[in-house]
């Protein structure tokens, strides 16, 4: 199960599995944000390939705009994903 949403000062948290069965709506509610955008991920549990895809579709997204996406309380186990596929080099 995964939920996203705005928190205080508009920054959007992120909690659960960000898998392919969540992405469609991940993705939907990010293609709403602009700017600059502050993405919680201190209670994401997992991320799936798809769920990488999301979060290089927005930020390439908010880049052209001249905003960008900033990933905070990122644990352990997804920074080693990160590293691990290249996007510690992205974000």
């Amino acid at each position: 199960m995964l939920t996203i949403d705005f928190g205080p000062d508009g920054i959007v948290l992120i909690a659960g599995r960000l898998d392919a069965a969540q992405s469609p709506a991940a993705q939907a509610f990010l293609d709403q944000v602009q700017g600059t955008v502050t993405l919680d991920c201190s209670r994401l549990e997992y991320i799936s390939s798809a769920g990488l895809g999301v979060l290089l579709k927005t930020q390439k997204r908010l880049l052209a705009a001249g905003g960008k996406l900033r990933l905070t309380g990122v644990n352990r186990h997804l920074q080693d994903i990160f590293r691990y596929s290249g996007f510690d080099k992205i974000f």
